[in-house]
């Protein structure tokens, strides 16, 4: 997994919990690295997996919830970071369907070595889309905040709801409602 989700994670947590916080969970989960991460490093993603889950022990907040807001702070990220991936988006569908066809051909240009997940999306209705999103990685909640936020960017009410992929491992499908 590509070393900027780790900065970005640690970021988060330093924002939301202060640096001497991040300093001792950091020293309980006892990384190989010792927590010091490079954007163009690549780490494994149990490393996330352990972090996040410290700090869910650490604050009380699930681990599940976290996952969803760093997905809200990582599209802020992408955005501040990489705005040439929203140019000619004009509202949350379109973006979300570029992300295959666009956006990770994009990211895969800059880092050949990236192992990406698999967004494919199918519109069902001008306001219906049906995104399945596929990984080895125990991310959906961080796939969802990322839903989430990307709906809020473009100031758009939605409901969404979640299943397991039929017939298809680690892969689960949105179905996203906008609201009129």
């Amino acid at each position: 997994m590509k070393g900027t989700i780790f900065v970005e994670l640690l970021n988060m947590a330093e924002d939301a919990f202060g640096e001497d916080v991040v300093d001792m969970v950091l020293d309980k989960v006892n990384l190989e690295n010792d927590g010091a991460f490079t954007s163009v490093g690549n780490y494994p993603c149990s490393d996330l997996v352990r972090i996040v889950t410290a700090f869910s022990e650490h604050s009380g907040i699930s681990a599940e919830a976290l996952q969803r807001k760093f997905g809200h702070w990582m599209m802020d990220h992408f955005s501040e970071n990489y705005g040439e991936f929203f140019v000619g988006k004009e509202n949350s569908f379109s973006l979300l369907e570029a992300i295959d066809g666009e956006i990770h051909v994009d990211v895969k240009k800059l880092y050949p070595d990236a192992e990406l997940p698999v967004f494919e999306t199918e519109r069902l209705a001008d306001k219906q889309l049906k995104l399945t999103y596929s990984s080895p990685r125990p991310l959906v909640e961080f796939c969802h905040g990322m839903v989430e936020a990307c709906l809020d960017r473009y100031d758009e009410q939605a409901q969404i709801e979640r299943d397991p992929a039929t017939g298809r491992s680690n892969a689960t499908e949105f179905d996203i409602r906008l609201k009129t």
